[in-house]
């Protein structure tokens, strides 16, 4: 370990200092969290809103979709307004309103231009003013401002029910008939969309800034950028130049370039342990990874075409089955699944061989045990979706059985409590091969490192119960992105980077020690850039300055590992020359390229783009935001997934032959599919919405007026030839591991059947 010991120190010393940040400012997150007044009170007396309202609203909104179906301060989906954005300036609007007809007698837009801005000077005056007090526990509005939110709330009430007028506009949103049937919970989901645009006008004790940080971009109010959002933007600018300067120097001095390469084995290493029990048995692991690949790109599609026929499919109405919220939950779940699944089917066929080439004591068993616990947790959680967004389960079992409203851990707690046993029950059945493995002599820091991260990813899922139904929105979030963020753009990252270099060290491509420095080298990177980075997520979500500052410092470091990831990518690739037996593996070793390239471009440079806090002001919840989501998750980690699929099929059925034809279909058009989808759809339709942000507002870039402009619906049509290429190649790729498995090799159904 000495020839290690500073790189153990470094990261030790960068997982010590970031996580000590994101607990000392996730304190702050608690401490200065917007406050959710007892009651909303007119200054004539009458209680408009009480806390339990804007409460019994939040789970009224987790109950039909939440995420899924529009956003909350910026996140969520986009087909639907940003319900902060709009209800704010439909309020905005109605207080102008009601203020002309009142003081001069006429409608607002007939007012002259100085009588305009003297209402838009009271208006603001009144909305920026916190009226908050903490020893009655009540903010005060005035009248006219009481009359405004019962007219917004009245609109919202018919737009969730079904009323005829507003049909329409339920298309446009791509929202079912009757979203929310209960007449007392529409009322109850205003209270709560009212708050949050409270939240975001109102400005802070003592501060020129709301609590959202001036968040969205509002001119009626003057919600604009605030300085420290300029300063700390142009400062993760400057640090990007920076770190990505350094890394080319310390990359040209500290490199061993000539470094003797080991001389490659006559044959596969690999191929030297004879298969185990629970190597055999992870075939079925394998079809299910393909499966829900094949359901969610085809659920994909499904959800995309709403987008322009927001209750049809194709002139079939279907909304009503199954809407845009359910289908889009479905999508994003399964992509979860199948890629999670990809990972622990890499971890599980790794652990015999770390054990010396056999199982554990009843390691096959365990690994049976597994797949059908995570085939129940699928199930369950989709079907407890439909469920709740369907209105079916009784609202106090939503949060448990049916839909958390919150993407990316959408499922119900029940579920997430069933997932999150399972991922700690992998880890026991990968530790179980993995100390026998470090007993044993010779350099063991990088299965040390793979070690760390296996259990990193098995315990820090459960970060997601650290948050609960009526959690204040400001908290969930900050325990939401532990899970989105930390434990699958972190340790997921760390997994896979020393898995891989675990891997070609075994097969005797590359040196131990080379694979252990640049694993621990990587692992010290991403950490020190995506530990506190967590934090850009939450520049708008109720939090203050320095949460921001954290953020935008550290996640512009997060893209500097990023930038050589082209030499990675050269070098994985390289390795296909380095033996004749390394042909056989062509086909992964592309996907491990394709991972390169899509972290570099989807991670990196379309992360940046939406990282800097000016930029993510005016596009946060635009459609920049899929174009960094679908070319770094499926770009990233679903070609990484794909990868390991690939490889664990090539050695547990190794009398399989690769098709050229089937892979070279699976692999391109993935690619070009993933490419056409940003480059035709999702991209100009972001920077439209971007442009319209900027110059008039985020509620402009969201509305519905917006939206269904002709470019706009042209543009989405345009995605269904990416859409179509990458279905193509989806069934392809997911054909080859299915012929794998069945097929021609002769390795047919029997064999999981015998390994059973």
């Amino acid at each position: 370990m000495s020839e290690y010991r500073k790189l153990w120190w470094l990261l030790i010393a960068v997982l010590g200092v970031t996580f000590c940040l994101l607990g000392f400012f996730g304190r702050e997150v608690y401490r200065q969290a917007p406050p959710i007044p007892e009651r909303y009170v007119a200054t004539t007396g009458e209680t408009i809103f009480t806390q339990e309202n804007i409460l019994d609203g939040q789970t009224a909104w987790q109950s039909v979709g939440g995420m899924q179906l529009g956003s909350i301060w910026g996140h969520g989906a986009y087909q639907a307004p940003d319900w902060t954005a709009d209800w704010l300036h439909r309020e905005l609007e109605r207080w102008l309103e009601l203020a002309a007809q009142e003081v001069y007698g006429a409608a607002y837009t007939d007012l002259d231009d100085e009588r305009q801005n003297i209402l838009r000077h009271r208006l603001k005056s009144e909305y920026r003013t916190n009226t908050y007090s903490t020893d009655s526990g009540a903010a005060t509005v005035s009248p006219r401002r009481a009359q405004a939110m019962a007219d917004i709330a009245d609109y919202y009430s018919r737009l969730f029910g079904d009323a005829a007028e507003l049909q329409g506009t339920r298309e446009s949103y791509a929202m079912k008939e009757n979203t929310l049937p209960d007449a007392q919970r529409r009322e109850k989901l205003a209270a709560f969309f009212f708050w949050t645009a409270w939240a975001a006008a109102t400005q802070r004790p003592d501060s020129d800034v709301t609590y959202t940080n001036n968040w969205p971009h509002e001119p009626l109010i003057d919600n604009r950028p605030t300085a420290e959002n300029i300063m700390w933007s142009i400062v993760s600018v400057a640090l990007l130049i920076a770190g990505v300067g350094l890394l080319i120097w310390g990359w040209a001095f500290l490199h061993k370039h000539d470094v003797a390469e080991p001389v490659a084995p006559q044959s596969d290493p690999l191929t030297r342990f004879a298969l185990t029990p629970s190597q055999q048995a992870l075939g079925k692991y394998l079809f299910l990874i393909v499966a829900l690949f094949a359901f969610q790109v085809l659920i994909g599609g499904f959800t995309a075409h709403y987008t322009v026929e927001g209750q049809h499919f194709y002139g079939l109405d279907v909304s009503q089955w199954f809407p845009y919220s359910l289908v889009r939950t479905w999508h994003i779940q399964s992509a979860l699944f199948w890629i999670a699944t990809g990972f622990l089917a890499a971890g599980l066929f790794l652990a015999p061989i770390i054990n010396g080439g056999k199982d554990p004591k009843y390691q096959k068993l365990g690994v049976d045990i597994l797949f059908w616990a995570l085939v129940a947790v699928v199930v369950g959680s989709f079907v407890g979706n439909w469920l709740a967004i369907a209105q079916i389960l009784p609202p106090e079992l939503n949060f448990w059985l049916g839909h958390q409203g919150y993407e990316y851990v959408d499922l119900g707690r029940l579920w997430q409590i069933g997932k999150f046993l399972g991922v700690a029950f992998w880890l026991v059945l990968m530790l179980r091969g993995i100390v026998n493995g470090l007993r044993r002599p010779g350099d063991k820091n990088l299965l040390a490192l793979l070690t760390a991260s296996v259990i990193a990813i098995g315990l820090f899922y459960g970060s997601a119960f650290f948050y609960g139904e009526r959690t204040h929105l400001s908290i969930m979030e900050y325990w939401r992105w532990w899970v989105v963020h930390l434990w699958v753009e972190g340790f997921f990252e760390v997994f896979a980077t020393t898995a891989l270099a675990f891997i070609f060290s075994t097969m005797g491509l590359v040196s131990r020690p080379m694979a252990t420095t640049a694993s621990l080298a990587s692992a010290s990177l991403f950490m020190l850039g995506g530990v506190p980075g967590t934090f850009h997520h939450l520049y708008f979500a109720g939090t203050t300055t320095p949460v921001m500052a954290v953020g935008a410092t550290f996640s512009a470091l997060e893209v500097v590992p990023l930038i050589v990831l082209g030499y990675e990518a050269w070098e994985n690739w390289r390795l296909k020359a380095r033996a004749p037996w390394m042909e056989n593996l062509k086909w992964p070793l592309l996907c491990f390229v394709a991972v390169a390239f899509w972290n570099m471009l989807g991670a990196g440079v379309f992360g940046f783009l939406i990282n800097p806090p000016i930029s993510l002001y005016y596009i946060q919840g635009l459609n920049t935001t899929p174009v960094h989501a679908h070319s770094a998750l499926f770009g990233v980690y679903g070609f990484l997934a794909l990868g390991f699929t690939l490889l664990v099929l090539r050695y547990i059925r190794p009398h399989m032959v690769f098709s050229d034809r089937l892979m070279k279909a699976g692999f391109w058009w993935l690619n070009a599919g993933l490419a056409l989808m940003v480059v035709v759809s999702l991209a100009p339709i972001g920077l439209l919405q971007f442009h319209a942000s900027a110059s008039q507002g985020l509620w402009y870039a969201r509305s519905e007026i917006f939206m269904q402009q002709d470019i706009m619906e042209t543009l989405r049509w345009a995605r269904t030839l990416g859409d179509i290429i990458f279905i193509v190649g989806a069934f392809a790729m997911g054909w080859q591991v299915v012929r794998g498995l069945f097929g021609e090799s002769g390795e047919s159904l029997q064999a999981d059947a015998v390994a059973e």
